[in-house]
């Protein structure tokens, strides 16, 4: 009786097409142990570590691959670094410091888990010996949001905006008065189809004839910027003052008037002078 014929895959010729089952095995890695994470801001630098050491005469003989979700960023085979357009000019390894990737001028796109995948050479043929995966989280902070006065719609009452720009992620926007939310007008939000960041402003109306003390708040995240808009009611002076002003006024006049007279009756009575 034969022996039952063992079904085995298809040997894969061009090696990127073995990151696909390497992906998978990623995946389960990233759900089955922890994971490190990195956080940083729009335009600055992420180091992301592969936590795996070669000497530089092992370069000639692995494969290293770097993958973000499902896209290529950097490969080194043979001792030559490739690497992807969207990442061209702005990154690259650092062989000193565990196989680490160094991306430059952060984007927001670049948000998204990053997998390191070391192959070598076993018995004719690569086996991968490491992988490990880096989650890169990428925010652009919000500046403090600044207060406008819009005028007045109708009388006693007022209108405010408040606004911010340039960050991510998208944002919410609202009035406090003694921790109270108060009911806004006018909220737009919107996002730059190309850099992705996004935009907020929101109005509110108030009466004049109270103080106020409001906070608009601007929540993105687990993060939150805010601005503090303080408003006087106009307190007429009291009619004691008004009074002592009134003879102020009264008494400089008289003064003045004074003067005057005394200064004409001066000239009026001058001796002339006759010449000769």
């Amino acid at each position: 009786m034969g022996h039952p014929a063992k079904w085995r895959p298809p040997l894969l010729k061009h090696p990127y097409l073995k990151l696909c089952q390497l992906l998978i095995l990623a995946s389960l890695f990233y759900f089955c142990s922890g994971i490190i994470q990195v956080n940083k801001t729009v335009k600055e630098v992420a180091v992301l570590s592969c936590d795996y050491n070669i000497s530089t005469e092992e370069l000639m003989e692995v494969r290293i691959y770097w993958q973000k979700d499902d896209e290529m960023v950097l490969a080194i085979m043979s001792g030559k670094e490739q690497v992807w357009s969207k990442y061209e000019n702005r990154t690259f390894t650092d062989f000193t410091k565990n196989l680490s990737i160094v991306i430059l001028a952060l984007r927001l796109s670049d948000n998204g888990r990053y997998t390191c995948i070391v192959q070598k050479t076993e018995k004719g043929s690569y086996k991968v010996k490491h992988m490990t995966s880096v989650m890169l989280l990428v925010r652009a902070d919000f500046p403090v949001p600044s207060i406008t006065d819009l005028g007045n719609p109708s009388r006693n009452i007022k209108r405010i905006m408040c606004s911010t720009s340039g960050g991510f992620p998208k944002p919410h926007l609202s009035w406090l008065e003694n921790k109270e939310e108060l009911n806004a007008i006018n909220t737009t939000v919107s996002q730059d189809p190309e850099t992705e960041l996004y935009a907020i402003s929101s109005e509110l109306d108030f009466n004049i004839t109270n103080n106020h003390s409001f906070v608009c708040l601007v929540k993105y995240g687990d993060l939150t910027v805010s601005q503090i808009f303080d408003w006087q009611k106009f307190e007429p002076p009291p009619l004691d003052n008004l009074l002592q002003l009134w003879v102020i006024l009264i008494l400089v006049i008289i003064g003045i008037v004074a003067i005057t007279a005394f200064t004409g009756s001066c000239i009026a009575h001058s001796p002339t002078s006759i010449l000769d």
